[in-house]
């Protein structure tokens, strides 16, 4: 059974991902990128559909187990290697202490910048006399697909290939491995000062074998690119060390090909452990990446800023009147939805689910995202790009004609159309952000028809959006139910902080939103398919949601709550720093897919405004 979602790390190559739990098992890697089918699918289902352990073989004893059976204690301890994405956990066992150091090397650190996909897993001895095992069982195609595992000699010795179709993936390393229960095993035993090291590698299987990595300068390399990443980081505030965890987890989820960023590097993660609530985040969604795009800049990392600004383009190029809310990692347009029914789901909750049917979906609100992601590039000194003033113009001539039509907001919901407030809000940023460029370069366009358009769409806002008796906007016009998404609306300057509706707004939502652990909700739910989102089931609290009511506490004034609100947000990180995109109250757990851009990201931004005297929006 895989283990709890905050029990596992992260590592990657910013290319693809991996995730490891405690017990020492890669249950998740896609190769060769983010949204390839994966090669280790035991996170959502068992470990018939692959995994990868290196851990202790049996810490009673010091005897190795029979083959098949796999299971091993947790880690003792982990951590990552200081600002870096190597992770080393290290197990105490009646017979000695040992260390696992896992790590995918930066494909850019070789000589070629596609390169090979590698995961490297380092052994040491700490203490004593350790019995060790590896246990591998490559699942190609999502755990379907059981592949040719053979033996091919080379003058440096024997390798392991795993072959399935157009894949290949080889393991390398300086213990004898054996076959068994179509598995991959190696025992060995691990005395303290030594060490020995695996490195599994993807290759297209019609080309020649991979070169095999040497695994000791590959952890140098790796160790030196993130030393020099992060000390770029511009943010020396109280929040230090969360705010650079949040960066190099960020960094992890860009693609660096093309700048792509995704939501997360894991599918069907429920939001509800159980439910039907599970969707595949390996995608780039223009709104998370517009806001990551936001905190880059404010912390220093105007190369990853220019390199999403440019992913932009290229993945609008041509067609802006239909822009989608999402793309793929380099700027695909077809997510085709499907479901994977040979895999049971996290803790059953199924379906499973690659792709994503919302990437048809209209929400209005991401063009205010997409130009406000343009506008504070050129506020930050990105040297301005005409095709992408051209961009916004054609956006905002598109959404001019579009705006006042019903969408599916902000959440994707699945059900009816609706007038979302957020929607019209972020509207209205697209407008303003728009007429700001004008007035202040040599572009040209209808600046005053833009002018009274952006009127327009205020005081239908107001008109439509706002609950006079309760003294708060709602979801959606003439709905009474409450969004969180409403609390953006003094961060973006739609209104200032001081304002009565605003206020009423946040203290509606603190009313009416907050879990008994004082966390918010998206929206109500009703545990039936008739609620707005048109899904059956509940779901946790949304921890992009909490952060953003701590920035508008402290907007307001309210700083001490605003202060303890983050800091109860910093306590439900797992040990790592890492956050999943929501928390369960009622288990106390994480819930959906980790680690995810859209939790991280307003961590940066909260730690920023608390680490800064309070300054209205411009």
């Amino acid at each position: 059974m895989p283990a709890r979602i905050e029990d596992y790390a992260l590592i990657g190559d910013m290319q693809s991902a991996a995730l490891v739990s405690r017990d020492g098992a890669v249950d998740w890697l896609c190769l060769p990128r983010f949204d390839a089918p994966a090669v280790f699918a035991g996170l959502l289902g068992t470990e018939e559909h692959g995994f990868w352990r290196i851990a202790p073989a049996d810490s009673d004893t010091g005897e190795a187990p029979v083959p098949g059976t796999d299971a091993s204690p947790a880690a003792d301890r982990r951590r990552y290697r200081g600002d870096s994405l190597i992770l080393e956990q290290e197990w105490d066992t009646p017979h000695g202490s040992v260390r696992v150091i896992d790590f995918m090397p930066p494909r850019h650190l070789g000589k070629d910048p596609g390169g090979n996909p590698t995961i490297i897993r380092i052994i040491e001895g700490i203490t004593g006399r350790v019995r060790m095992r590896s246990a591998l069982r490559l699942r190609f195609s999502y755990g379907r697909i059981v592949p040719w595992v053979h033996r091919v000699d080379d003058e440096r010795g024997s390798r392991t290939a795993a072959v399935a179709g157009p894949d290949s993936v080889w393991l390398d390393g300086e213990t004898e491995t054996y076959g068994q229960n179509l598995t991959t095993y190696a025992d060995f035993t691990i005395t303290a000062g030594e060490r020995t090291a695996f490195a599994l590698t993807w290759q297209p299987s019609h080309l020649p074998p991979p070169q095999r990595t040497d695994t000791k300068a590959a952890l140098t390399a790796t160790e030196a690119f993130w030393i020099h990443w992060t000390g770029h980081c511009t943010y020396q505030g109280p929040y230090r060390e969360a705010v650079i965890r949040s960066l190099i987890t960020l960094k992890a989820l860009t693609y660096a090909p093309t700048g792509g960023i995704v939501a997360a590097p894991t599918t069907s993660l429920p939001e509800d452990i159980g439910g039907v609530r599970n969707w595949d985040y390996r995608y780039t969604w223009l709104r998370d990446a517009a806001i990551t795009l936001s905190s880059l800049l404010r912390t220093g990392y105007r190369d990853e800023a220019r390199a999403w600004r440019d992913w932009l383009l290229r993945a609008v190029a041509g067609d802006p009147e239909n822009l989608q809310i999402m793309y793929g990692i380099a700027g695909e347009r077809e997510l085709t939805e499907t479901r994977l029914p040979w895999l049971p789901g996290y803790e059953h909750s199924a379906p499973v689910r690659v792709g994503n049917g919302a990437a048809t979906q209209l929400q209005l609100d991401v063009y205010g995202e997409a130009v406000e992601a343009l506008h504070l590039a050129q506020q930050s000194g990105l040297a301005q790009n005409h095709y992408a003033d051209l961009l916004q113009l054609r956006l905002i001539t598109h959404l001019e004609q579009h705006w006042h039509e019903p969408d599916e907001g902000i959440w994707e919901i699945r059900g009816a159309r609706r007038h979302f407030v957020h929607s019209k809000v972020m509207a209205w940023v697209a407008v303003d952000r728009t007429i700001r460029l004008l007035e202040t370069t040599a572009l040209k366009g209808p600046l005053d028809r833009w002018r009274t358009l952006r009127e327009d769409i205020h005081q239908d806002v107001c008109a439509h959006g706002y609950d006079a008796d309760r003294n708060t906007f709602t979801q959606s016009y003439g709905s009474r139910e409450l969004d969180a998404a409403l609390l953006l609306i003094p961060q973006v300057g739609f209104l200032p902080p001081d304002d009565k509706r605003v206020i009423g707004t946040i203290e509606a939502i603190q009313r009416e939103l907050l879990t008994p652990d004082g966390f918010v909700l998206r929206y109500p739910t009703s545990g039936d398919d008739t609620g707005v989102d048109g899904l059956p089931g509940d779901e946790g609290a949304f921890l992009a949601c909490s952060f953003w009511l701590a920035d508008d506490l402290a907007l307001i004034g309210r700083t001490d709550e605003a202060r303890a609100l983050f800091d109860k947000l910093l306590g439900i990180r797992n040990d790592l720093g890492l956050l999943a995109e929501e928390w369960d109250p009622r288990r106390e757990r994480q819930v959906g897919n980790f680690p995810q851009a859209f939790s991280h990201v307003p961590l940066i931004d909260t730690a920023l405004r608390l680490s800064a005297p309070v300054q209205r929006p411009h």
